[in-house]
C-alpha cells in the first residue's frame, strides 16, 4: 500500500507538468509563429514481485509478476506543424511556408531562430536603417550577418521575393535586386532545439546543425511570403480536450492515494 501512495503521487506530479504545459499553449494561442508543445510520459522502474518459475505440477510459468512505481515526464516536445496566416499591416511582416526559421542575434552575440516574422526597422548612426525583432535584434541574412539597407531607400517600397530577395523599384517601377537576401535554416530535429523563449529556439547537439536553405538542393526549400504573419498552430478544441483528460487522471491519481490511505487505517485498527 505505501507503494500504491508513491505511484499514484508520481502520477500527480506528471498530470500536474501536463496541466502546465497545455495552459503554456493555451495562453500562445495568439502568439506569433509559437509552436505548440505536448508533454510526454514513461513509466519508472518495474519491481519484480515473482520470476519466472514453474507450478506446482512442473509445468512452466509463462510470465512473471512485475509491479510499476509510477510514471515521470519524459520530454516536452514542440512541433512544427503549420500554422495559419494572417495578413498584416507591416511592410516588414513575413510568414514562412514550410519548415524553415529565420535568425536573429541576441544581446549575448548567440544566434537564436524563430518562426515570428514580424520584423520592424531600427534606424542607424549612418542614417541607414536595420531590419530587426521586436526587441531590437537584427535579423541575419544568408551569410549570418545583420540585414542592413541604405538610408536613400523608402522603406514602403522594399520588397521580398519568396526566397527572401530583396528588391527595390528602379526608374520604370521595375523590383531590382539589391543583393540582400534573409537567412532561412533548417534543423533535423526541430523538436531538439533548447526553446529560450515562447518563440525563439537555438541549436543543440540534439538538434543538429542549421542547415541554410539557399544554395543546397538536398533539403526542400520554404517559401517567404511578404505581408503576412504565421499564428500560433494551437488547436484550441484538442488542447480543451487534452485538459480534461489530465484532469481527470489527476483526480484518479488522488482517488488512488484516498484508497491507500484508508486501507492502511483499517489494517492500523485490526488490534483494536
Amino acid at each position: 500500500m505505501m507503494r500504491a501512495l508513491y505511484t499514484a503521487a508520481s502520477g500527480m506530479i506528471s498530470q500536474q507538468t501536463n496541466v502546465d504545459v497545455i495552459s503554456n499553449n493555451l495562453a500562445n494561442v495568439n502568439s506569433t509563429g509559437y509552436k505548440t508543445q505536448t508533454a510526454e510520459f514513461k513509466s519508472l522502474l518495474y519491481q519484480t514481485l515473482q520470476t519466472r518459475s514453474t507450478s506446482a505440477n512442473g509445468d512452466e510459468k509463462p510470465i512473471g509478476a512485475q509491479v510499476g512505481t509510477g510514471t515521470r515526464n519524459a520530454s516536452i516536445t514542440s512541433h512544427l506543424a503549420q500554422g495559419g496566416f494572417a495578413e498584416t499591416a507591416n511592410d516588414f511582416g513575413f510568414a514562412i511556408s514550410g519548415k524553415g526559421l529565420f535568425a536573429y542575434q541576441d544581446a549575448s552575440g548567440k544566434i537564436s531562430y524563430t518562426r515570428n516574422g514580424d520584423f520592424k526597422i531600427g534606424t542607424m548612426e549612418d542614417g541607414g536603417f536595420m531590419l530587426c525583432t521586436s526587441e531590437g535584434y537584427p535579423i541575419l541574412d544568408v551569410d549570418e550577418q545583420p540585414i542592413v539597407f541604405s538610408g536613400d531607400y523608402t522603406t514602403s517600397l522594399l520588397t521580398a521575393t519568396a526566397d527572401g530577395e530583396f528588391c527595390y523599384p528602379d526608374e520604370d517601377n521595375n523590383p531590382q535586386s539589391l543583393g540582400i537576401r534573409i537567412g532561412v535554416w533548417q534543423f533535423t530535429n526541430f523538436a531538439g532545439l533548447d526553446q529560450v523563449g515562447s518563440t525563439s529556439y537555438q541549436a543543440t547537439k540534439a538538434s543538429g546543425d542549421a542547415i541554410l536553405e539557399f544554395g543546397n538542393d538536398d533539403i526542400e526549400k520554404s517559401e517567404i511570403r511578404q505581408g503576412y504573419l504565421e499564428m500560433s498552430n494551437v488547436q484550441v478544441a484538442d488542447e480543451m480536450v487534452n485538459l480534461i483528460i489530465a484532469q481527470r487522471a489527476y483526480e484518479m491519481n488522488s482517488k488512488a492515494i484516498q484508497a491507500a490511505d484508508d486501507m492502511l487505517g483499517q489494517a492500523n485498527q485490526l488490534k483494536r
